[in-house]
């Protein structure tokens, strides 16, 4: 699990990812490599590398279509980071309260 996290948050640190997941988001459909790398100043083997970063934290899905490779938006895996936020958040609401409670009592 601790993998998997850690390559989510690997994926999703750099700006460019982000843009290209978020890309395929707002898309709603798979989209072609070539329609992807249009979007960004970067070179079609940039885009690809950082496709690849996508896919290894499992955030992207690449199919074929012809000789088109197709990528789609994966979102699941964000759930991961989402409950493991979820339990930290948890945490510090829990040592609020308690403060809270510490000084409700002092005063």
């Amino acid at each position: 699990m601790q993998d998997k996290i850690n390559k989510i948050f690997k994926a999703i640190a750099d700006p460019t990812r982000r843009e290209i997941l978020h890309a395929l988001v707002v898309a709603s459909t798979a989209l072609p490599i070539t329609q992807i790398s249009e979007q960004f100043n970067i070179s079609r083997q940039g885009v690809t590398k950082h496709i690849k970063n996508l896919q290894e934290a499992d955030l992207v899905k690449i199919s074929k279509k012809g000789r088109e490779s197709m990528v789609h938006a994966n979102l699941a895996p964000l759930k991961t980071v989402k409950d493991w936020v979820m339990f930290y958040e948890q945490f510090w609401d829990d040592k609020l309260k308690s403060l809270t409670d510490y000084l409700d009592n002092k005063a």
